[in-house]
């Protein structure tokens, strides 16, 4: 329940339509609970004195009654479920906005399946307890309590007699809900398994054909299916059980007020209209007992789920702007000179470094290569100059300046990463490219496709760079999303250049063009290249060799022969496999 307290701030925002939605609630439930009265009369002047004109009076006031009733509840939705829409857009933007400024590190402890929960899920339980919540208690409150009021001010011991059976209905929906609610879960999580099946079938439809699966898939997928409309089903039947035994429950007040009160009647203590009243009153308090168990249930889903969101909108980023930032460094000051300084590196919850001692200098406009054996540290060295992490110890300067003291924004506009696996957005060609920029210059994305080798592609494309290119970019090679991807930083036009093993789906061939293309590029840029191979590498003004954690080897590419090192058993390696392929 203190969860929900952090909501006080949204709330406040909206103080103001809250008031007026209270207001509105107040008028409506005043009109609404009149009208059983003028029922009531209505039918004492029918007993007593049959007259139409007075029969019509009565129904126009009634009318009158529930239309003004009517426009007040119209109102109360517009304010108190409108502002419950507002909050939602509020705190999932919040939550969105918070998700984007998190560290690496937090998204290798959580699934997107979890993110896409609390995104969804969560913030709609929180939704459903600001508005309906909201409201059904003004609402159900303010009804009940009017209508107990009015029902002890006719009669006293039918009012008692009456309401015996209500609060029964509050304990069967709060407890009916709550396994509503279990059984919607298992159904959710069913159906999600299910949809998950299809699209694993469908994405690997190729696969399973080639190894002629068919059957195996659709038992798989009928099993799946079962288990679905099986929990369907259990909930189905509780579904059936609770809303019939709502209205015995009613209907047993219903039967009690017309038993007791028609012995009065008889007596003489009460009139017909009185039972007409206590009945309609009934069916009116009927919703309020139902609304106080839904209510319980919509507080009991929204906590725990407000909970969830606050673990993670109070999680600082572990990299941010801080005291040590100098907010005056902007790009322009900086040319590109990266110097790494007795930097070591470990992966944050873990004690095994990484990367030890790196002493290294890479000139403004100068190209590094690096190279290593699998798991050296290669990506994980880049990924320590835009703070994608931070180092354990030791410094990394750009022009001197601590990357930790270049303000965030600054330092990652400084850098163009091509990464290993290609991320691509289900959009256009053209809106990956320009990814960086909010303008999209038609002429720029042209040049840089033309560099990255990506346009004799792009102009066999019906849609040419309108191509849409579909969820990650399925729809494009492995090769054309690297080359994509390099357009793409490019297009950025950094100061640093850092291109990670960004050449693995391309023939060599494709690749000494888009190498060919790219010396002009690097020329005016500090750049450096990643590989497993030597191709691509070998041209670089300086290479590294990481083993071990460490730069075992560091030169050109001839000095790195001449020693006969780590580097020359990867180049003749490479050259033997090179002649298997051409005799091959």
């Amino acid at each position: 329940m203190k969860s929900l307290l952090a909501l006080i701030p949204y709330l406040k925002k909206y103080k103001l339509k809250l008031i007026l939605g209270f207001i509105c609630v107040s008028l409506y439930v005043a009109f609404n609970s009149s009208y059983p009265l003028v029922i009531g009369n209505a039918v004492d002047e029918l007993v007593k004195n049959p007259d139409i004109n007075k029969i019509i009076i009565y129904a126009l006031k009634g009318i009158t009654l529930v239309f003004i009733g009517g426009i007040f509840i119209f109102f109360t939705r517009q304010t108190i479920i409108v502002v419950s829409r507002e909050i939602e857009n509020d705190l999932r933007n919040d939550f969105f906005s918070h998700l984007q400024h998190l560290s690496r590190n937090f998204y290798n402890n959580i699934t997107t399946g979890d993110l896409m929960a609390h995104a969804t899920n969560d913030v709609n339980n929180v939704r459903n307890f600001l508005g309906p919540g909201i409201m059904y208690s003004m609402q159900t409150i303010l009804r009940t309590v009017v209508t107990i009021i009015i029902l002890f001010s006719i009669n006293v011991e039918v009012a008692i007699i009456a309401i015996l059976p209500l609060p029964f209905i509050t304990l069967l929906v709060y407890f009916v809900i709550k396994l509503i609610y279990n059984r919607s879960m298992k159904v959710q999580e069913s159906f999600s398994s299910l949809t998950a099946k299809v699209q694993e079938v469908f994405s690997g439809i190729r696969v399973i054909k080639s190894y002629t699966r068919e059957v195996n898939e659709i038992e798989k997928f009928d099993s799946a299916s079962a288990d679905y409309q099986k929990k369907n089903l259990a909930l189905a039947r509780l579904e059936a059980f609770s809303f019939p035994m709502m209205f015995l429950l009613t209907g047993i007040s219903i039967i009690l007020v017309i038993y007791f009160g028609g012995i009065k009647v008889i007596n003489g203590t009460f009139t017909v209209g009185n039972i007409t009243e206590f009945i309609v009153y009934l069916v009116q308090l009927t919703w309020p007992m139902i609304a106080f168990g839904w209510i319980m249930n919509l507080i009991q889903r929204a906590a725990p789920s407000m909970k969830r969101l606050l673990n993670i909108m109070e999680t600082e980023p572990d990299i941010k702007d801080d005291d040590k930032t100098k907010s005056g460094i902007t790009g322009n000051q900086i040319k590109g000179k990266i110097e790494f300084q007795n930097m070591s590196f470990k992966y944050p919850g873990t004690d095994v470094y990484i990367l030890k001692n790196i002493n290294l200098i890479i000139e403004s406009g100068n190209s590094l290569g690096i190279i290593g054996y699998t798991g050296a540290g290669k990506s994980t060295i880049v990924n320590l100059i835009p703070r994608v992490y931070d180092i354990s110890d030791g410094a990394i300067l750009i022009d001197g300046y601590d990357v930790k003291t270049i303000p965030l924004s600054v330092l990652r506009n400084l850098v163009g990463i091509v990464p290993q696996e290609s991320f691509l957005f289900s959009d256009t060609l053209e809106y990956n490219i320009s990814y960086s920029s909010d303008v999209t210059e038609s002429e720029k994305v042209k040049r840089v496709s033309e560099i990255a080798g990506l346009y004799k592609d792009v102009s066999l494309f019906p849609e040419k760079f309108k191509t849409i290119i579909g969820e990650r970019g399925i729809t494009l090679s492995g090769g054309q999303k690297q080359r994509t991807s390099i357009a793409r930083a490019l297009y950025k036009n950094p100061k640093i250049l850092i291109l990670d093993d960004s050449f693995s789906s391309v023939d060599t061939h494709t690749e000494e063009e888009i190498l060919r293309e790219l010396k002009t590029v690097m020329k005016n840029r500090t750049c450096i290249l990643i590989s497993h191979r030597i191709s691509t590498i070998k041209e670089c003004d300086k290479i590294i060799v990481l083993d071990n954690s460490i730069i075992s080897e560091e030169g050109t590419h001839s000095e790195l022969i001449e020693r006969k090192g780590i580097y020359y058993d990867i180049y003749m390696k490479q050259l033997l496999e090179e002649e298997i392929e051409e005799i091959n």
